[in-house]
């Protein structure tokens, strides 16, 4: 994200209010990106909704999309990691012309592994009408190759057109979801994927005017040499951390209820845990235009004084200046995440109301709210250990993060209702103390690295 974060820093270099809330503005909607926008579209939606005819209908739509969003992320997890890489490798290597055609090689292949895997599920497991399993099957695709494009979209420099893409996509969403709002489930589920489609496409054809080609579609990045299996098993056991807690709620009987088909949900844990989500926006703001670009800047810097053999003294200099720059970064980011919690917290009560919540599930909210701003320093230690490419380290984190997570959620339902979200609580909290000490002392120890061992650090 670094080529859109320096742009957006130019905007807080303009001296001014204005700029200063326009880089953190697009910095929290371009980081957040479709996930937490689309929890953002399904609880407007049901918002306008409940009073509606439409109103039974309106958990299975929100159910429905929770699922999707989770099982696509899940499904392109173990692609998403090992195509940044091989992205940010060949934009490295100013090869960009190979940007473009493997973009499409890999809409191509997750939009096939996607559309065959949902076919299967939908016939074998789904029930309800056609047209219901068929846009599920449809959402289900677009939302795969949507998570892959977005890699792309992160080295743009065209935040005011991504901002624009996820305003006319999201407005589409929300206001098509109402209108169709009639037609029952279908109705609201044509709507959400009609403007997630209309998104997707607008983003791509971002990409298509800034990346050029004469090679249609390559597939260069499912080569052997390119294939890094510790990135595809970080990406799998991350996204697998954050959705277990949901699914052991969501199959655990006395936690959960049937909603429609083989899908359920959680009446006590659903709704304050994808609430509290909401709370990092300001938190993945700093991390865009503080901690990613920052760092950047400092860490090229770095190797591009060692690569021109620089004096040791200024290789020196320019290290203890990006772990300057680290310490700030995360400071920040703790800084406005915690202030958010804590005004967050301060107006649960009224905020939980609004949304049709319980104030009983305060307590909770307050729990998630803790542990979602936690995870979003675990994203920057994460950032850190991809930027020194110390894979294993940060495989070893992610599995720590969802077995610990399987654990004690597991701990916390058997232990009973005042104990439900301190599992996912705990599991994020552990693996970030973790994670803090093994880049502080990796980070002390680059320079020796670097040199005795005369290669970056693996």
């Amino acid at each position: 994200m670094a080529g859109i974060g320096f742009r957006l820093r130019a905007l807080i270099k303009q001296d001014s209010f204005f700029g200063l809330l326009q880089a953190y503005g697009f910095a929290g909607i371009i980081s957040s990106g479709p996930w937490i926008l689309s929890i953002i579209g399904i609880l407007v939606i049901g918002l306008i909704n409940t009073d509606k005819s439409s109103s039974p209908f309106v958990e299975e739509f929100q159910i429905s999309v929770t699922y999707l969003m989770a099982f696509s992320l899940i499904l392109t997890s173990p692609l998403q990691l090992l195509f940044t890489r091989f992205i940010s490798d060949r934009i490295y290597e100013k090869k960009e012309s190979l940007v473009l055609p493997n973009l499409l090689g890999a809409l191509l292949l997750i939009i096939t592994i996607s559309g065959i895997v949902g076919s299967v599920l939908l016939i074998t497991v789904f029930s309800g009408s056609l047209v219901y399993r068929l846009l599920m099957l449809t959402g289900f695709v677009i939302l795969s190759a949507t998570w892959i494009l977005i890699i792309i979209l992160s080295g743009l420099k065209a935040h005011r057109g991504i901002l624009i893409a996820f305003a006319v996509g999201y407005g589409i969403t929300v206001g098509l979801a109402t209108q169709l709002s009639n037609l029952g489930l279908e109705g609201l589920m044509a709507g959400f994927i009609f403007g997630h489609g209309v998104l997707f496409f607008i983003l791509l054809n971002l990409v298509l005017r800034s990346y050029s080609s004469t090679q249609l579609i390559a597939l260069d990045f499912v080569k052997k040499k390119q294939i890094f299996l510790s990135l595809s098993l970080t990406g799998f056991f991350y996204n697998l951390a954050i959705w277990a807690d949901k699914f052991i709620f969501w199959f655990t009987p006395h936690t959960s209820k049937a909603v429609i088909g083989p899908l359920r949900a959680s009446d006590v844990y659903d709704l304050p845990i994808f609430l509290a989500y909401l709370s990092i926006i300001p938190g993945m703001a700093v991390f865009l235009i503080r901690m990613e670009t920052d760092f950047a800047e400092k860490y090229t810097q770095f190797y591009s004084a060692i690569n021109k053999g620089k004096p040791l003294k200024q290789i020196n200099k320019i290290h203890t200046e990006m772990s300057i720059v680290v310490r700030q970064g995360i400071h920040e980011i703790f800084k406005v995440q915690g202030m958010t919690v804590i005004i967050l917290m301060t107006i649960g009560d009224k905020l939980l109301t609004w949304f049709g919540i319980s104030p009983l599930y305060r307590l909770l909210f307050n729990v998630d709210l803790i542990a979602v701003g936690v995870q979003v320093l675990l994203l920057a230690i994460l950032n850190l250990l991809f930027y020194f490419d110390y894979r294993i380290v940060a495989l070893n984190l992610c599995m720590l993060f969802a077995l610990s997570n399987i654990a004690f959620t597991a701990l916390s339902i058997y232990l009973g209702p005042a104990f439900y979200g301190y599992g996912f609580a705990a599991a994020v909290i552990l693996t970030t103390l973790v994670g803090f000490i093994l880049i502080s002392n990796r980070l002390e120890r680059l320079p020796y690295e670097t040199f005795m061992l005369r290669q970056k650090p693996q």
